[in-house]
Order: C-alpha cells, then structure tokens, then sequence
C-alpha cells in the first residue's frame, strides 16, 4: 500500500499530504469518502484504500489491510480506468448473488506513469513497439514523426495513459543507455531540480567552532574514518577510549543541515536512498552536500550526532548508551585495504599520526572479534559475495571481483551495529519510531526449501524452530563445500528486511532491537531516526507529535524505495552481463546450476563472475556441475539462454 494510503486508512491533518497528493486529498473530501474524528481526516466505514490486483478473468481485488477483512472483489465493469498494481479507493457496494465488493471510485496512487518501449521488427518482418520490461507489444504515438523511421532499437519513454512519447534515450547498440534505462524503471532520479541546489550552495561550506557553543567539543579526540578507497561521502567516523572501554560512533549531522519542508529534504524523501551503479553513484542528497559540509572528512571540523557507547570489559555488553551532538575533527582517513594490511602486520609499520590512531584502533579491533563471536550465537552469517563490475569509457563490462567482507569491514560493521541497537532501544517499538526490523521465516518457507535440498542428498532431521534448522542446514551445506550457494538459497527463503513503525527484532541479526542510525547521508530512514532521537533530547512533543503521526506511511515509503534502488542497481548488472555474453555467443563455459526445474538456472565459472543464464537440457539437478554453451542474448530484457551441453565429474571443474 503506498503511503498516501496509509494516511488516509490511519488518519492525517491536511498540513501532512504531500503537495503531490493534495488534489487527489480534496476530491475524496468532496465526494464525501473522508470523515473527521478526533481531528484527523480519515475515510469513512463504506471506503476502503489499497493495491489492485487484476485477475486473469479480469475481475479485481483490493487487498485487506486488516485481520478481520477479506480482499474486496471488484467486478471488471467497476474498475474504471484502474490498472493492476495502482493504489485505489474503493466503495463498497453488495454486488451480484448478495457478496459485498467495491467499485472504484479514485486511482491514488498509479502503479506506473510511464513504459519504457523499443521499436523492433520481428522475424515475419512486422514493425512492433515493445515493452523493455515484458517484451510485450505496446503502443506509443510521436508527433508529427512516424516511429517507424526511427533505426530498430531505439528507447523511449511512453507516457501510460495516452501513449504519448515523452523522451527519447537512445539506441540499444550503445551501452550508455543502460543508464537511462536501468534508472527509469525503477523511478531512480540523476540530476538535481535547481531550486534544491540553490538551498544546498546557501548552507556554510565549513564549521566554525564558535558558532555552536551548546555543542560537545570533540575535536581534541582522534577520530579516523574507515571506507572503500573510492568513497566520496563520509557517514561515519569512530573513536574508542581504553581505559573507560567506550566507544564514540560519530554519524554525519545531516538533520542540522536539512531541516523538515526544505527543497533538499523533499528531494532526498522522493528518493529515499542513493543509488549506486558501478561507475556512477546517484545520490540521495545534493552532492554539494554529501560530498562536501556533510561528509566527515579528513582534517577539518564538522557536526556530528553522537553515540557514545561504554562497554563492560568483560561481558562486551553496553553498560551506558549516551546520543548528543558534537563537533569532530577526523585525523586520519583509512581505506578498508589500508586497515586490513595494518591488521595483518599489527600496524608495525606504522608513523606518526596513524601510530596514535592504532593505540585503539588494533586493541578495538580484538574487541569487534569478540562481539562478533557473541552476535553469532544468536543471529547468522550467510556467505553472500559482493560482485563488483568494472567499465571501461564505453560503459562495457571489463573485468568483476569478488568482494568478501575483511578484518577492516568486520571492525567498522560491529561499530555501526553498536550504534544502531543502541538508537532502537531508546523506544518502545508501538509506533514510536522506525526500525529496521527482519520477521522470522515461515517455518513451511524453510521446509520447503530442505525438500530441495533433499534432492541432492542434503538431509536436516532434528530441529526446534526455524534458527535451529537454518543453522543445521548450514552445516550440513559446509561439510558437502556448499555452503555459499546454499547460503543464497536460505537467503531467499527468509522473509525480506524492512522498516517498520512497530518493532518485532531483526532475525537475521538476532538482535531484539534494531534501527538504521548511521547513514543519514545515503538512507532518509537514518535521517529521520535522527529527528525522533533530537525530539526526545528536547523535549519537543511538538515536532515528535508530527514525525509519529506520519511515521506508518514513511516506513511504507523507505521500504519501497529501497526495494527499488536495489531492483535499479540489480537490472544495471545484468545489462552489462547481457552485453557481455552476447560477445560470448557459441563459446562454452563450465557452470553451476543454482535453480533446477521449470526455470533452470546456472552461473557461469569463469574470469567474468556473477554471469546467470537460462538454461535448457534434461535431467539437470540443483548444483550440477557442467558445461553449457551461450546460444542467444536479449540486450533489451538483459536474458541469457544457454545449452547443456555435458555435466562435468568435480574434479575437472577444480582443475
């Protein structure tokens, strides 16, 4: 359900809609589909708001939002101009044969403004617009300029509801316009509306102490930041004192610099989180933000949100968890590569500043061992790599690298974990804030996934509860070396990790209580965890009166914006796989079948990693080793086909 929907189910003041639906807010008010109670306006008993699906017989279904509804049925005639997956308003009305349905009365939210199309010829030679997404035929009007002139494969976008083209992207021959593609799908924005960058080149480009007597002078403590050596926009920087065993998270202050209805913060809420392409990354805040007065650089003041965490020396567990917001001066700025070799020489080759900067850093690196050893117990590690794509000028795939996580990773991830248990238990979690919350597997979920792992002689017989049967089907998977890809097949079993309103723990983690505190400058939900932590600090009722009124629809709206920054970055990668394999069209390649049945899959072994085809072949079972041959690539839809062509013994793929 989109946000706007929750509003108008859970009950909002006018000032709370967003300008974009504000329209739509005063029609329902006319037609008299809302009522006022207790001073929020909410629809009445008759109304309902949510998602449409669209059955194949063409009738429709809202779905119910709560326990005790049913899906509302909608009759193909009382659909209206609705289409399968918008958001709608629904009457109830008793329909034929007595049963209750709806009919709608409001699209609120459209499931797609746009389409992006290609123009092709298929093989009887017919000029066909087709659908980037589904390879469905559409249609698509230019005026004054008949499509057809236009070289085959070229990209447009199509405006939904009259067809109407409103941009052209270019051509599929040319691998830039994966970019365009990959972004417009899934809703992702480049450039900046100019009133946001205005605001931005307005805030001070540098901290002056002065300025901010109420704030804790930190600048005296060496603080260093820990990030990949292409970083550009610092979120977090750390520093722990021995002697008390506490240890600082200093997260970028990005609440002091975008304030509530600023252009900037409508901006970063449309887009939620920044997404990052392997060439580009498309940022959630004005660069001239992330990248400059926001960013917890090297050897310069800056405002920062602190939590301040003091551990028990012996237990590890936190003793005192304090937030308050600070000025820092980083001393020193490390890369991950960097602190991995000072871990594996423990730093004796170190001078100077980073010397001191190792006092603490190596004995607090001993210590995120320990935590992390602790953390296991209860929550999980699933093997899952990274891959990382390079690109050359002409944004074609070059090279991937497997990235695992390091020593380096592992003391910065058990930091940041620190800080962002001790945000979510400053609150109750019955909708006071928003958490970063992960619900337990169906347990049928996991079942079903060990009746596919029967199949190649992988056998769980005792468990108690889901934690106990993921963790015996891990070592079973280890003992057979499969554990990565067995790994990515309980990934997918498990329900998704979301933000939510209420708290119900993060499985995954094992933590009882979870929030995303430290990447203000890259997630709108650490920026508004910031907020609510700020309204408790001073006692604004006020303000935390209007965060926890909108607070539902929000997790609601970071959700699917995250969802679609991934989906953005994941249809990105299998572009450039595409375009790669469709140089590799009749060479062979030694696989691992990752999905059998009806939709067998396998992935490619070789220099270029992460490469998954369809394939086609009999009698091929799950984890299968084998040799397939590329035989067809669809550039548009980013499909590779491949074919069986031998299974291998195990020995040969190891040679």
């Amino acid at each position: 359900m989109s946000a706007f929907a929750v509003q108008l189910t859970n009950g909002c003041l006018p000032s709370d809609i967003e300008q974009e639906d504000k329209n739509t807010f005063q029609e329902l008010q006319r037609i008299g589909a809302l009522e006022e109670v207790d001073g929020l306006w909410r629809l009445s008993s008759l109304y309902r708001a949510g998602r449409l699906y669209i059955g194949k017989d063409g009738r429709g279904y809202v779905e119910a939002q709560f326990k005790e509804q049913k899906d509302l049925l909608v009759e193909p005639d009382h659909l209206g101009d609705a289409k399968h997956g918008d958001t709608v308003v629904v009457k109830r009305i008793i329909a034929r044969r007595g049963r209750a349905s709806g009919k709608v009365v409001m699209v609120i939210t459209k499931a797609h403004l746009f389409t992006i199309a290609y123009t092709h010829r298929d093989e009887a030679g017919n000029f066909l617009i087709l659908n980037i997404k589904t390879g469905e035929p559409t249609h698509a009007v230019m005026e004054g300029m008949d499509l057809k002139a236009f070289k085959l494969g070229t990209v447009m976008k199509v405006d939904v509801d009259d067809d109407k083209v409103l941009e052209v992207f270019g051509h599929l021959d040319d691998p830039r316009v994966d970019e365009k593609i990959s972004l417009a799908l899934f809703n992702r924005e480049d450039a900046f509306p100019p009133q946001c960058i205005e605001e931005a080149l307005q805030i001070e480009s540098e901290v002056t102490k002065e300025e901010h007597p109420e704030r804790v002078d930190l600048t005296h403590l060496d603080f260093c930041t820990i990030d990949p050596v292409t970083a550009k926009d610092f979120d977090d920087a750390i520093y722990f004192d021995i002697p008390s065993y506490t240890l600082y998270v200093a997260i970028a202050d990005v609440s002091h610099y975008v304030p509530y209805f600023t252009e900037i913060d409508k901006e970063a809420k449309k887009r939620g989180f920044t997404t990052y392409l392997p060439h580009k990354s498309f940022p959630m805040l004005p660069r001239e933000l992330s990248e400059n007065i926001c960013s917890l650089k090297p050897k310069v003041d800056r405002l920062a949100f602190v939590a301040k965490i003091a551990l028990d020396k012996n237990s590890l567990k936190p003793v005192k968890e304090e937030f308050f917001e600070a000025i820092i001066h980083s001393k020193h700025r490390f890369n991950y590569e960097a602190v991995d070799k000072i871990i594996k020489t423990d730093g004796k080759e170190a001078t100077g500043k980073v010397k001191e900067i190792l006092h603490y850093l190596l004995p607090l690196y001993k210590i995120t061992q320990r935590l992390r050893k602790a953390r296991l117990k209860h929550g999980f590690d699933f093997r899952s790599e990274e891959i990382k794509l390079t690109l050359n000028e002409e944004q074609l795939l070059t090279q991937t690298q497997i990235e695992t996580g390091t020593p380096s990773h592992s003391l910065i991830e058990e930091c940041m974990l620190l800080a962002n248990q001790a945000s979510a238990k400053r609150f109750k979690g019955d909708g006071d804030s928003i958490f970063r919350i992960h619900e337990p597997p169906q347990l049928s979920k996991i079942e079903a996934l060990l009746t596919e792992l029967a199949a190649i002689g992988l056998y769980v017989e005792e468990y108690e509860d889901a934690p106990s049967l993921i963790r015996a089907i891990q070592k079973e998977a280890e003992k057979m070396g499969l554990s990565a890809e067995v790994d990515a097949m309980i990934i997918k079993s498990l329900r998704q990790a979301s933000y939510s309103a209420h708290n119900v723990g993060h499985f995954g983690l094992g933590f009882s209580h979870y929030s995303h505190f430290t990447s203000p400058i890259r997630r709108y939900s650490d920026l508004i965890l910031h907020r609510l932590i700020k309204t408790q600090l001073t006692n604004d009722e006020e303000e935390a009166e209007y965060l926890l009124r909108n607070i539902e629809p929000l997790c609601v709206r970071v959700s699917e914006l995250e969802r679609e920054a991934t989906k953005a970055e994941w249809d990105f990668r299998d572009r450039k796989f595409a375009r790669w394999a469709k140089t590799q069209i009749g060479m062979f390649f030694e696989a691992e079948v990752i999905e059998a049945g009806e939709s067998t899959k396998a992935v490619l072994q070789g220099e270029i990693k992460g490469v998954t085809v369809n394939l086609r072949g009999d009698n091929i079972m799950l984890f299968d080793r084998i040799r397939v041959m590329i035989t067809e690539v669809n550039i548009a839809q980013a499909v590779i086909m491949a074919e069986l062509v031998n299974k291998l013994e195990k020995e040969e793929m190891d040679l």
